[in-house]
């Protein structure tokens, strides 16, 4: 497809927050000394170590203990309690005010991706189910629809533009920036709260096993031992507006989105719609693959992801790129995968950091895949990039690829 260049959109502020802890410092800092923060799975109030599942998780720590603030009171859930976590970090609350000054609450979109939502509170309503209703105090229909974090959100943040959430499994807060670019770009609001939220239940934990998709190990992305993912939970946050010369920094460059609708749950095998996705994220920045200098890859560590995703690398990109996943850093956290990753690509534009891949342990050598090509990069590096890129990849063919640039 051809088209001219996007106009840029500056990003103001960004956050993650994720089983490496709370903000951007905690993220950096991980990645930097190679520290995963994976755990055995713990996860599920009451459950014996015997009913839980046998895998690895990407836990975020403090959510249990968080209360929500009174008039949010009404929305607690486990997804909306990290939103809110989420949205406490690196001056976000004081950024998303300024922007409120300078547009107006009512021109400030807010686009938020999930997989899953609330889920996990519909799960407790079911189990506790009061002469076959809900019980009282989950008795709150927008709760258990897709809708929840983007209205909370809204609530939250006070912003007054258009709401959106975004639900297209794991490729959800990546294509939040496309729509709020979109938004943007056609004059209905100036700038846009763009974000993911997605957290742990059941659901998703047994689900993913169902599918055969769920490793008893500690994830290995693009090494040839891998046998599947590790889920994780997280959310994060960034703002999105007009340039403006007098401010430079990070900026959204380009997006691409394809759908390529190959399998409900496997990619397709010669990775065609993530590389239809990845040349329109490029064409629209306008810049060539080889300008690129660090790519996060999808890269879930299931056999048929890794290879289809190296096969469309390999066939955009020449080996000076480094690309690698992060997932075993944090596991996949689903619908916020997309606005977690675009965090780390940003870190490696901002500070020089390019994560690489983790092994199963830290005295564990990694075994590359020899079917992968030399773009999938192991250990980490640290050099000056102008472009980073982020691939995240859902069910049904749902995929984004967004670049970022370096003022």
């Amino acid at each position: 497809m051809s088209f001219p260049p996007m106009t840029p959109l500056a990003i103001r502020a960004y956050t993650a927050t994720t089983a490496l802890g709370h903000g951007r410092e905690a993220q950096a800092e991980a990645l930097r000394a190679r520290r995963s923060g994976l755990r055995r799975n713990d996860f599920g109030e009451g459950a014996t170590a015997d009913a839980r599942l046998e895998t690895w998780i990407g836990r975020v720590e403090g959510i249990e203990t968080l209360t929500l603030p009174p008039e949010l009171s009404d929305y607690d859930c486990r997804n909306n309690r990290l939103a809110w976590l989420a949205l406490q970090q690196d001056g976000l609350p004081d950024a998303i005010a300024a922007l409120r000054v300078r547009h107006g609450a009512e021109r400030v979109a807010v686009v938020i991706g999930t997989s899953t939502s609330s889920i996990g509170a519909s799960e407790e309503a079911y189990t506790r189910l009061d002469e076959g209703t809900f019980p009282a105090d989950l008795r709150r229909p927008l709760l258990h629809t897709p809708h929840s974090p983007g209205h909370f959100v809204q609530l939250a943040t006070g912003l007054r533009g258009p709401c959106v959430t975004v639900a297209t499994a794991c490729s959800s807060s990546a294509k939040v920036f496309a729509q709020a670019a979109r938004l943007i770009h056609a004059g209905v609001v100036d700038a846009a709260l763009v974000g993911g939220v997605d957290t742990l239940c059941g659901s998703v934990l047994f689900g993913f096993n169902a599918l055969g998709l769920v490793s008893t190990q500690r994830c290995l992305p693009f090494d040839v031992r891998r046998d599947g993912l590790n889920l994780g939970e997280a959310g994060g946050y960034a703002l999105l507006e007009r340039c403006d010369p007098a401010q430079p920094g990070p900026t959204l460059r380009g997006y691409g989105e394809s759908s390529d609708a190959h399998h409900m749950s496997a990619p397709h095998p010669e990775g065609l719609g993530a590389r239809l996705a990845m040349q329109d994220a490029l064409t629209r920045a306008g810049i060539a693959p080889a300008e690129v200098g660090y790519l996060n890859l999808h890269g879930t560590a299931t056999p048929a992801n890794d290879t289809s995703e190296a096969i469309a690398v390999g066939g955009l990109f020449d080996s000076r790129l480094h690309a690698s996943s992060t997932k075993g850093w944090t596991g996949h956290t689903l619908g916020a995968a997309g606005i977690v990753e675009s965090v780390f690509a940003l870190l490696a534009l901002e500070r020089g950091l390019l994560p690489g891949i983790l092994g199963s342990d830290a005295a564990d050598a990694t075994q590359p895949d020899p079917a992968c090509g030399p773009q999938i990069r192991f250990d980490n590096a640290e050099r000056t990039i102008r472009y980073a890129m982020n691939n995240s990849f859902g069910f049904g063919g749902n995929n984004a690829s967004l670049v970022f640039g370096r003022e």
